[in-house]
C-alpha cells in the first residue's frame, strides 16, 4: 500500500507544480465528454483512453525530469538544459498523435 501512497504524494506535487498537467488531464477530460456524446465505438474509446493517459504519463516524466535536472545543478548548463527541453519535446510528441487520434475518431461525427 506505501507504493500507492508515495504515487498519490507524487500525483499531489505533480498538480501543484505543473498547470500544464492540469490543462492536460482538463483536455482529457473534455475528451471523455465529447467522446460520451458522440456516443463513440469500444474501439475508439481504447484509443482515446491510451492517447489520454500517454499525454499524462509524459508530463508527468517531463515533470520528473525537470526536477532530477534541477536536483543535480542549480547552476546553468548546456546538458541540463538539453535534457529538460528533449523531455519536453516528448510532451509535445504525444500531444500532437493524441490530437491526430482524437480528429481521426471525431471528425466522422461532426461532420
Amino acid at each position: 500500500m506505501k507504493r500507492f501512497k508515495y504515487a498519490f504524494q507524487g500525483m499531489l506535487v505533480l498538480l501543484n507544480k505543473d498547470s500544464k498537467f492540469l490543462m492536460h488531464l482538463l483536455l482529457g477530460l473534455a475528451t471523455v465528454i465529447c467522446g460520451v456524446v458522440f456516443g463513440i465505438s469500444q474501439l475508439e474509446w481504447l484509443f482515446i483512453i491510451i492517447a489520454i493517459g500517454i499525454v499524462l504519463a509524459f508530463e508527468a516524466i517531463n515533470t520528473a525530469v525537470e526536477y532530477v535536472v534541477d536536483l543535480v545543478t542549480g547552476d546553468y548548463h548546456i546538458l541540463a538544459k538539453k535534457a529538460k527541453d528533449i523531455a519536453a519535446f516528448s510532451v509535445v510528441l504525444a500531444s500532437i498523435t493524441a490530437f491526430a487520434i482524437g480528429l481521426v475518431v471525431f471528425l466522422p461525427y461532426v461532420f
